[in-house]
C-alpha cells in the first residue's frame, strides 16, 4: 500500500487507499460500488477496522510532521522577562513551540503553568514551568533544539555553565536581544542597574517628582514579579497602598511599590506588558521604566540610566545583563560616593572611560536618613535588609548596617543562630550574608518565619532598612526604626519637546560650567590627540561631581591615565 507524503493533505490519498485495500478484501466490491455507498455487510466490520486505522495513521504522521517542523524552545527564566519573550517573540509564532519555561532564584515560582488565558491558541492547555535543576532531563525528554537565558543578575560565568549544560545535551544555546524584545511606547526613560541593590530607587523616585513638579502626568512601570496567579496577575495598577493588600502582594512587591505608591505616583506591573503598555498610554505624558535586578528595559527608552555600585567596582563587567546596560546607557550614575572606598570609584570611573567615554557621568550620594536615630545609639539592634540586595544582589551588608554603624549601635546582632524555617535555607544558599537578617518574603510562610526569626533574636531595638513598612504586615516584639535612601544633591529638568527627551543635569557643588573642569578636559584631549591615543577620536564622557574631594580624585586619575598613554605612545614610537 502506497503511503502519503508527510505533511501534506492526503484526504485525497487516503479514499483512494480505502478503496484499492476494499477491493482486495472482496471479490463483490467494486469503485463504482464504493462511490455509490454499495458496500456489502460480509466485509463492512474488517472494512470499518482499516478504515479507522488508516485515518490514526495518517493523524499520527501528519501531528508529528508539524510538531517536527516547529523548533522546540526552553526558556530559562526567574519570572520576569521568560514570560515577556514568549509573550513578545514566540506566543503567535507557528514556525516555534515553547515546550517549557524553567524557574530559578525565587523561591516556590518552578513546578506552576503558564495559564492557557496568556498563552495564546498555539498553546491551549498553557505551557509547564520546571525546576531549573531539571534542565537536562527536560531537553532529553522534550528534544529541545533551542534554550533561551532570559534572566538576569547572573555572573558571566554563571551564563557560561548554564549555555554549557544546555550545548552537552545538543541544544542550542542563544539570547533575544532588545531590538527584537523591546515594545514601543510614548516617551520613556529608563533607570536600570549593573546589579541588584545599586539604589536605582531613589533615583526613579528623585526623578518621578521632579517630572510631577513639572506638570507632566508620570507612570513608574515596574520590571515583572508575578509570584501569585499569573493569569489574575496580568495586568496590574497599583494607586494606594491599599491596592497592594488587595492583589496579595508579596514583600518583594511591595518593597518596590509602596514607596512610589507613599509620593503619588501610579505603578504598573504584571505579565502581559503589551497590555499594560495599551494601559499606561491612556493614563501618562511619560513612562518611567524602573528595572529589575540588573536587567534592561521591556519598552524601547529614549533616555537610558544606568547605575553604579563602586562598593561592588569592577561588577559592571562581570555580570549579565548588567554588562549590556553599562555599554548601553546614555547617563551613568556612579551611586553611594559618600560611603563607597575611593578605589572602588576609581575602578567604577577607569572602567567608565575604557568602555563608554560617550555616556554623561554622574557621581551622587546616597544619603541615609533614619526616623528614629535615638533607637540605634548604644544599643544592640537587629538590622532587617532589602532580601534580593543580600542574596542574588552579592552584598554582605545594606543601608540598615551602614546606618547601625553611622549613629553608634553598642552592637549588630547576627540572626542566623535564631533563623527558622525557610531562612536556615537563605543563610546556606548565600553564605556571604554579614550580621544582617534579609527580608525574605516571597510567600505567606517565607513571612511566617521572618517574623519567628525576629521574635528568637534578643535586641534592644530593630532596624528596618527595606523599603516596605514591616510594621504592617507582622507584630515587632521591639520598637523599631526605619532606613530610607535619600537624593539631597541631584537636581535635574526634564520635560518633553517635539516627543523628544531632553534631559539637563546641574550639580551645586561643582558647575559643569567651571573653567578649571573645562580647561583640564581640553588639554587632556588634545594630549590624547598628540600622542595618538587609540581613544582620541571617541567622545569623551561629560563628568558632573557632586563632591569637591571626589572631583580632585577624579582629575588625578584623568592625568595619571593621561601620563600612561603618554609613556606608551613614546614607546611605540620608531
Amino acid at each position: 500500500m502506497r503511503v502519503p507524503p508527510r505533511g501534506t493533505d492526503n484526504s485525497a490519498a487516503l479514499i483512494s487507499q480505502l478503496q484499492e485495500t476494499l477491493c482486495e478484501n472482496s471479490e463483490f466490491a467494486s469503485i463504482g460500488d464504493l462511490r455509490a455507498g454499495h458496500i456489502y455487510c460480509s466485509f463492512f466490520a474488517s472494512s470499518l477496522g482499516i478504515t479507522i486505522m488508516l485515518l490514526e495513521r495518517a493523524s499520527a504522521s501528519l501531528e508529528n510532521d508539524n510538531r517536527r517542523a516547529r523548533v522546540r524552545i526552553l526558556i530559562l527564566g526567574a519570572a520576569g522577562r521568560d514570560f515577556h519573550i514568549f509573550n513578545v517573540c514566540f506566543r503567535d509564532d507557528s514556525t516555534y513551540e515553547v515546550v517549557g519555561f524553567t524557574a530559578a532564584q525565587i523561591p516556590g515560582i518552578g513546578r506552576r503553568r503558564y495559564p492557557k488565558a496568556l498563552s495564546g491558541p498555539l498553546y491551549p492547555d498553557g505551557i509547564p514551568i520546571f525546576p531549573e535543576t531539571d534542565l537536562e532531563s527536560i531537553i532529553v525528554r522534550y528534544e529541545v533544539q533551542e534554550v533561551v537565558l532570559a534572566y538576569s543578575d547572573l555572573s558571566h560565568v554563571s551564563v557560561m555553565h548554564l549555555a554549557s549544560r544546555a550545548l552537552a545535551c545538543g541544544a542550542d544555546f542563544r539570547f533575544i536581544g532588545s531590538t527584537r524584545s523591546s515594545i514601543s511606547s510614548r516617551p520613556v526613560i529608563s533607570v536600570c542597574a549593573v546589579r541588584t541593590g545599586c539604589g536605582k530607587d531613589a533615583v526613579i523616585r528623585r526623578i518621578a517628582g521632579l517630572l510631577r513638579a513639572r506638570g507632566l502626568r508620570a507612570v513608574v512601570v515596574r520590571h515583572p514579579m508575578p509570584y501569585g496567579d499569573l493569569a489574575s496577575q496580568a495586568v496590574q495598577r497599583f494607586a494606594a497602598v491599599e491596592d497592594c493588600d488587595r492583589q496579595h502582594c508579596t514583600i518583594e512587591e511591595r518593597e518596590e511599590y509602596e514607596q512610589h505608591i507613599r509620593n503619588g505616583t501610579v505603578v504598573y506591573a504584571g505579565v502581559d506588558y503589551a497590555a499594560i503598555l495599551e494601559r499606561v498610554e491612556q493614563e501618562a505624558d511619560i513612562s518611567l521604566w524602573d528595572g529589575g535586578n540588573n536587567d534592561w528595559p521591556f519598552f524601547k527608552a529614549d533616555l537610558e540610566i544606568v547605575v553604579l555600585d563602586p562598593h561592588r567596582a569592577g561588577h559592571e563587567l562581570l555580570y549579565h545583563p548588567g554588562e549590556t546596560n553599562f555599554r548601553r546607557a546614555q547617563v551613568l550614575i556612579v551611586n553611594k560616593i559618600d560611603s563607597a572606598p575611593v578605589e572602588g570609584v576609581a575602578q567604577v570611573m577607569a572602567n567608565i572611560a575604557a568602555i563608554n567615554p560617550a555616556a554623561t557621568v554622574i557621581q551622587a550620594r546616597s544619603n541615609i536618613a533614619v526616623d528614629r536615630p535615638e533607637l540605634i545609639t548604644r544599643k544592640r539592634v537587629l538590622v532587617i535588609e532589602d532580601g534580593p540586595t543580600l542574596t542574588h544582589g552579592e552584598m554582605a551588608y545594606g543601608s540598615g548596617m551602614i546606618a547601625a554603624q553611622k549613629h553608634g549601635a553598642a552592637a549588630i546582632i547576627d540572626p542566623k543562630p535564631n533563623a527558622k524555617g525557610t531562612l536556615i535555607d537563605t543563610f546556606k544558599n548565600f553564605p556571604w550574608v554579614g550580621n544582617a537578617l534579609p527580608a525574605m518574603g516571597y510567600s505567606e510562610a517565607q513571612l511566617e518565619d521572618l517574623a519567628a526569626t525576629i521574635r528568637a533574636t534578643a535586641c534592644d531595638s530593630i532596624v528596618v532598612a527595606t523599603p516596605v513598612d514591616l510594621g504592617r504586615l507582622i507584630v515587632s516584639p521591639k520598637p523599631y526604626c526605619r532606613v530610607a535612601t535619600i537624593w539631597k544633591k541631584l537636581a535635574v529638568r526634564i520635560w518633553l519637546k517635539c516627543s523628544t527627551i531632553f534631559c539637563f543635569r546641574t550639580f551645586d557643588a561643582i558647575s559643569p560650567r567651571d573653567e578649571r573642569f573645562r580647561a583640564s578636559a581640553r588639554a587632556q584631549r588634545t594630549r590624547s590627540q598628540l600622542c595618538g591615543s587609540p581613544d582620541a577620536t571617541r567622545p569623551r564622557a561629560d563628568v558632573f561631581i557632586a563632591d569637591r574631594e571626589r572631583g580632585r580624585l577624579l582629575l588625578a586619575w584623568q592625568r595619571a591615565r593621561v601620563a600612561r598613554e603618554t609613556r606608551s605612545a613614546s614607546s611605540a614610537r620608531p
